[in-house]
């Protein structure tokens, strides 16, 4: 996956920051919706430079796909699954409604939860891991 960064300051000898701009799935079209208030924040993240970008520069950065695919699962899908489970596991084990939605919400709770613990994890780690391809 590519995007387009800016260079914010430089590491060490093959590293540097850049600040990436937040997507989002609305375009900030603000003149037409106004309705989130979102501005359009910046991502801090270290990247590999290996053409030696400096500050100020706009660059083109690449990133593992892989990854951002297993990000976008754990946010997305896994809580809307594990939302159906507990739903469809305490429809086979009692006919109360009540503790149906009650097992679909814990579900529910238990994939944010886990998307939550990974989003810690992978911060400890260093977070998605960019590099500099060439310069905007």
């Amino acid at each position: 996956m590519t995007q387009i960064a800016t260079v914010e300051r430089i590491l060490d000898a093959g590293h540097a920051e850049i600040s990436v701009p937040r997507k989002s799935a609305c375009g900030h079209d603000c003149e037409e919706c106004a309705g989130c208030g979102v501005s359009g924040a910046a991502v801090h993240a270290r990247a590999a430079n290996p053409i030696g970008a400096a500050p100020g520069q706009k660059v083109v950065v690449e990133s593992s796909t892989g990854g951002m695919l297993r990000i976008v699962a754990l946010v997305y899908l896994i809580p809307v699954l594990l939302f159906f489970a507990g739903y469809l596991g305490a429809v086979v084990l009692t006919a109360s409604v009540a503790v149906q939605y009650t097992a679909a919400v814990a579900g529910f709770i238990l994939g944010i939860l886990a998307a939550v613990v990974y989003d810690r994890r992978l911060r400890a780690r260093g977070g998605l891991s960019f590099t500099i391809v060439r310069l905007f």
